[in-house]
């Protein structure tokens, strides 16, 4: 089993929902700070399937999906052997501790939040795993005692209740669980939508062809989006915060972060030239960039034995902090413990 030798270093919580297609904009917004410092922090890295069947799945979708995200953290350069990539159902006291937090959360907490009330408002059928989520979410945190769960703004409030379960857990029990910290990730890049600047690039619309690049996508079909990205009736090739200037001004940002020029060198560059070149340089910019990323998730996919070798890994490393914990949560509620013979 591989060993991660974590003294003293700050515990971190991500889970990440096996849905939508990774794209450009994730991976210059966060991931490529993620591999960066992975040498600081004690980082786990959770891909929440049992998170994505609170709405109807495909299973056969469902697992290609969850394989496919773990093949590009691993591409991007997640390293294994020094972060803990995992599946959250092949750790079953994920499921074993949020039954347990279900039973000391009050319903009037979980009909407060968002989703629920926006399902329910608008006469969605609704069941009873989109209601206790946020308790299966708290549970993937305080299972690992995580010090820190970076989240986006529209997640905070997931935090704030795990902040809250474990606080009445700890009241009711005693001292049990660490009260995470939530972080709102430092601002990174903001990269838009290519068939319309004025919006983020999402995760969730990836799929539609001409909206996002896709961190795997092939050549052809990286010179084909960004070819028809929005633009405007210009000409002139300059860094901008004007709206009507989002388009270009998108592209060039795309183009800083990958070569690392500054953006005088960028505008003398491209000083004279249209839009045509422009589009034209920053595809094979991104062509080069991504090739790594996407030679070694091909080898990944190739090969689902490694991969799940790997996944077996994270599992098995994660059980080992779970597991134990799990343990301390029932014998503090009064579970008669397994004997041994």
């Amino acid at each position: 089993m591989l060993k991660i030798n974590a003294t003293q270093k700050i515990r971190v919580f991500s889970g990440i929902q096996p849905s939508g297609k990774v794209h450009i904009g994730n991976y210059l917004g966060a991931m490529r700070r993620w591999v960066a410092e992975q040498q600081q922090k004690e980082n786990y890295f959770c891909i929440v399937d049992m998170h994505a069947i609170t709405v109807p799945q495909d299973p056969s979708q469902l697992k290609r999906l969850t394989r496919d995200l773990a093949a590009v953290y691993l591409a991007v350069g997640l390293d294994p052997r020094v972060c803990t990539i995992f599946v959250q159902s092949q750790v079953p006291a994920h499921a074993e501790c949020c039954w347990i937090l279900n039973c000391v959360t009050p319903v009037g907490w979980l009909e407060r939040m968002t989703q629920y009330k926006v399902k329910s408002r608008e006469g969605e059928s609704v069941n009873a795993g989109l209601l206790v989520y946020p308790v299966l979410q708290a549970a993937d945190i305080l299972l690992y005692d995580a010090d820190e769960v970076p989240v986006g703004e529209d997640q905070s409030q997931h935090v704030e209740l795990a902040r809250d379960i474990a606080q009445r857990f700890n009241h009711l029990y005693g001292e049990t669980f660490k009260v995470p910290k939530l972080v709102l990730p430092a601002v990174g890049a903001r990269i838009k939508a290519l068939n319309d600047p004025t919006r983020k690039m999402s995760k969730s619309e990836a799929h539609l062809r001409g909206h996002a690049i896709g961190l795997v996508d092939d050549p052809d079909e990286i010179r084909y989006v960004v070819r028809r990205s929005v633009t405007d009736t210009g000409r002139e090739i300059t860094f901008s915060k004007q709206e009507d200037k989002a388009g270009v001004n998108n592209l060039l940002e795309i183009y800083e972060l990958l070569t690392g020029k500054s953006q005088e060198q960028i505008e003398a560059h491209f000083a004279g030239k249209g839009y045509a070149a422009l589009k034209e340089e920053v595809a094979e910019v991104i062509i080069a960039a991504l090739e790594p990323v996407r030679q070694r998730y091909q080898e990944l996919m190739d090969d689902p034995h490694e991969l799940d070798r790997l996944l077996a890994l994270g599992a098995e490393r994660a059980r080992g902090v779970a597991d134990p914990k799990m343990a301390e949560i029932k014998r503090k509620v009064g579970f008669v413990p397994l004997s041994k013979h």
